[in-house]
């Protein structure tokens, strides 16, 4: 009497392949940490394997094993404050590796929340974008390296301000605090002397007021650096600031960018939403920090004499792409 081993399977195609004797795709959900990565995986369509605890080279090591043996290797993990490097790692390795968008991965609601469950729920929805449902996956577009040097100036300055707005209030609240008016720039070196404040609050806010005139300086240091990388003429409306942040976020030139987007827009929703779909020409879709779905960016009146000059460049456009 022959014996029948069934092995379940997931998919269809891997039912085809156990028994046509193809190679196997391996899927691999990941789960990031600092130190240490939880990887589940899955042998084309059959169930996934219990979670596995990597260190980062041990892991690499492993997934290099993998590839080794001829499969096809696909991996997922969320984006984080990791970056993208174990991205670029496993591209290196011929790894198919996509980088999503965070979400839950409870989908059957039982709030219980383990390394090992995100790991297997990220493998499983890599099964179903790897066999076809291109919506399984919500992808973040993975910058280059290049790409993320440009971009850090700019954040490190944003920083900068930031700490440097923090500290300011703090100074204007204590003022308040007891009585007096708040002083806008009250750390700058003149308004400081001037200031109409009790010895003992001074004193206090000695404290800080080195710190934010450091501060200040480094900021001013970062302005100019990255002025300097702007184009020489910046389109019209945009400040050199604006115009080397917005390029930051590709790498495709501003003005061309700007033309690539306008071809791209239909004419109905450039007649009926020209503001609203105007914001597209700067918010790249894949880039943005800005929802641009269901969002009123712009209102009716444009803000400023760029979005003026955009009205009319989109007209020109629709007039010459009647096809859309």
């Amino acid at each position: 009497m022959n014996s029948v081993y069934h092995t379940e399977l997931s998919s269809h195609e891997g039912t085809r392949r156990q028994f046509n004797g193809g190679k196997a795709d391996i899927k691999l959900g990941i789960d990031v940490h600092q130190d240490f990565y939880v990887v589940v995986e899955q042998v084309d369509g059959s169930n996934p394997k219990p979670p596995q605890r990597f260190q980062k080279q041990a892991f690499l090591h492993w997934a290099t094993k993998l590839k080794q043996s001829g499969a096809e290797v696909y991996a997922v993990y969320e984006a984080c404050g990791f970056g993208f490097t174990l991205q670029r790692q496993l591209s290196e390795l011929g790894i198919h590796c996509y980088v999503v968008c965070p979400q839950k991965l409870d989908e059957q609601n039982r709030r219980v929340k383990t390394d090992g469950l995100d790991a297997k729920a990220l493998c499983l929805k890599l099964d179903r974008f790897v066999e076809g449902n291109r919506h399984a996956l919500a992808l973040v577009r993975v910058p280059s390296e290049e790409e993320e040097q440009a971009r850090a100036l700019h954040r490190e300055r944003e920083q900068l301000v930031n700490v440097r707005k923090v500290l300011e209030a703090q100074g204007r609240s204590l003022l308040v605090n007891h009585g007096m008016e708040p002083v806008q720039g009250w750390w700058k070196k003149r308004a400081f002397a001037t200031l109409a404040a009790p010895e003992w609050i001074k004193e206090l806010l000695g404290n800080s007021q080195p710190v934010v005139l450091l501060l200040q300086e480094k900021i001013d240091q970062l302005t100019r650096q990255l002025q300097n990388a702007a184009n020489a003429e910046p389109p019209r409306g945009l400040g050199k600031m604006t115009s080397v942040i917005i390029e930051g976020r590709g790498s495709t030139p501003l003005s061309d960018y700007v033309q690539h987007r306008l071809i791209q827009l239909p004419i109905c929703r450039v007649y009926h939403e020209r503001h609203y779909r105007a914001a597209l020409l700067i918010h790249d879709e894949h880039n943005s920090d800005i929802s641009l779905d269901g969002a009123s960016i712009l209102d009716d009146r444009p803000r400023n004499q760029f979005f003026c000059d955009l009205r009319a460049d989109i007209s020109a456009v629709v007039a010459k792409n009647r096809q859309f």
